[in-house]
């Protein structure tokens, strides 16, 4: 009985004003990229934008961007629920209502938008809902929280033409969650660029193998 209502419960997002209070002051993290040598705040360089993504453990995800060649600085944090500076411990308890999720500081003159965002669809099972493969639980939603009106009309563009190639395969609908980004909490300094201090620890990153197709107004 306990083991079912404890999955219940990691499920689904809690109802508003139920969220866990948190508290003021932010969670320490660390001060500067472990491979760039970039610092993880802001201000970051001129010219750069920011994305955010949410597609699972983000050990792997952040691994898998700070690789893109024109992506200044990546961060794992906590993202969309409604507690402020939450722990690691209090997002996986499910009572925050926040995603594990990536932020992507990018330079668009080399690395454009819509192709992080082939990068997120591809790299995970937009699927899902409230799991990514055996990590089970609200925090590892799909969820793309954007920057911009720009940034909202491309991942909806590309979120529509993803759904119906993986339809097109018999596959299920994208469960996605797509919005304006709120607050995003920087995790603890021990999260920040994990696979970069443990090489081969756990990464549960596994997409769908269906390629994610440009929208037709990006399109050239």
């Amino acid at each position: 009985m306990f083991g079912f209502g404890y999955r219940e419960k990691k499920l689904a997002l809690p109802a508003p004003g139920t969220a866990l209070p948190g508290r003021a002051e932010a969670i320490a993290t660390l001060g500067r990229h472990r491979v760039s040598d970039r610092p993880l705040k802001p201000p970051h360089r001129p010219g750069t934008e920011t994305a955010i993504f949410g597609l699972g453990c983000f050990w792997g995800a952040e691994r898998l961007y700070w690789r893109i060649d024109g992506v200044d600085v990546t961060a794992v944090g906590y993202a969309g629920g409604e507690t402020p500076n939450p722990s690691y411990e209090e997002v996986c308890s499910g009572g925050t209502g926040h995603a594990e999720v990536v932020l992507v500081v990018f330079d668009p003159a080399i690395v454009t938008y819509d192709t992080l965002l082939r990068v997120f669809f591809e790299s995970h099972d937009p699927t899902q809902g409230m799991r990514q493969g055996n990590d089970v639980g609200t925090q590892y939603r799909s969820m793309i929280l954007t920057t911009g009106e720009a940034q909202q009309r491309a991942a909806e563009a590309m979120s529509a033409a993803y759904d119906a190639a993986l339809r097109d395969r018999g596959l299920d609908t994208i469960t996605t969650e797509i919005r304006p980004a709120g607050d995003f909490y920087y995790a603890e300094a021990e999260h920040q660029q994990y696979l970069a201090l443990h090489p081969n620890g756990y990464c549960g990153l596994a997409g769908t193998g269906v390629t994610c197709p440009l929208p037709p107004e990006s399109r050239t």
